[in-house]
């Protein structure tokens, strides 16, 4: 709602403008990024530490998940003071898994940190021509139409996406431009957006803690 507020004002701004001030334009940066093999590349890096740490955090829960099972099986032949400990040392263990998935997934964690190291130079030079193209030819403002609902009609006249592509050295038209039903259904910043399995990695539980309280 907020960037509806803001993008309806601009509008407004627009039509109360002169006539000769009244110069605008949009640009795909979803379709701009897919088209330049750096960012693909970075892309593909970034995944590769996704599955790493994915990969170390399933690790870390079969180690707990086998505690938990020896301790359930050997329990009731454990005096009370081994039964605490073992007690503790499965909650020490739930613990420190989520402490990692907070440090590999969590705000300000390691994706995005690489994120950043890897993807944000790529979207700088992209910003930089957009920046770029818009002084030169004087657009007051430039609209950006990946997944932004409140875009419902932008004539090609007016992208400069190509434009874009073009000054940054690559061949425009590698990768289609979505449709815009399509568009409208994706977040408007999709170079910061995470596939679905990192998602599932920063919400997968750590399990072990619920057992203990049980005990």
């Amino acid at each position: 709602m907020k960037a509806s507020r803001i993008i309806i004002a601009s509008l407004l701004l627009l039509l109360a403008l002169p006539a000769a001030a009244q110069k605008y334009a949009c640009v795909n940066t979803d379709y701009v990024l897919k088209n330049i093999p750096d960012y693909a590349n970075a892309q593909k890096r970034l995944d590769k530490y996704v599955e790493g740490w994915q990969a170390e955090l399933v690790e870390k829960q079969a180690e707990l998940d086998q505690m938990q099972a020896e301790y359930e099986q050997e329990s009731y032949l454990l005096p009370d003071n081994l039964k605490k400990r073992r007690q503790e040392e499965i909650k020490a263990k739930a613990q420190a898994i989520r402490d990692l998935q907070q440090q590999r997934f969590g705000a300000g964690g390691d994706l995005d940190k690489k994120r950043a190291e890897l993807l944000k130079p790529v979207q700088d030079r992209v910003y930089a021509m957009i920046e770029r193209v818009a002084n030169e030819k004087n657009y007051a403002f430039v609209f950006d139409k990946a997944g932004s609902p409140t875009v419902l009609f932008a004539n090609k006249k007016y992208d400069i996406s190509n434009e874009v592509l073009e000054l940054l050295g690559h061949k425009p038209g590698a990768t289609p431009e979505p449709e815009p039903e399509t568009k409208a259904k994706r977040p408007a910043n999709p170079e910061m957006r995470s596939p679905d399995r990192r998602q599932n990695a920063r919400n997968m539980p750590a399990r072990g803690q619920n057992n203990n309280a049980r005990k």
